[in-house]
């Protein structure tokens, strides 16, 4: 049997692949075959700190380099240490909450301690 998802509005199993999208009989509603392909992605994707180890949720990091915050007259200093971080996709891959405020940083200014 081919590996057609079930429909995720009436998650019945009445689908069928029409060009790039799936499409629902019973619904009539219709998704893209590529999202599911760029989920896959997202989920297997690994977050690396500066010296290439891995970074999970909850790890402490520090900062390697100065950062100077955009829009603002802030400085985030090298070798501030930064507990409890989040992961998140996008550009910006760490969320984390310092007492200059919430920042989102790339994983590559950051060392995990």
């Amino acid at each position: 049997m081919s590996n057609v998802p079930a429909c995720p509005q009436c998650s019945l199993e009445n689908t069928y692949p029409d060009g790039d999208n799936f499409v629902c009989a019973d619904c009539a509603y219709e998704w893209p075959m590529a999202a599911d392909a760029a989920e896959d992605e997202a989920q297997d994707a690994v977050v690396r700190d500066a010296n290439g180890n891995v970074l999970a949720n909850g790890d402490a990091v520090v900062l390697i380099k100065d950062l100077k915050v955009k829009g603002s007259s802030i400085t985030l200093k090298v070798g501030t240490k930064v507990k409890s971080i989040r992961l998140v996709g996008g550009d910006h891959e760490v969320d984390c909450k310092m007492d200059a405020g919430n920042f989102m940083l790339k994983a590559a200014f950051l060392r995990k301690v």
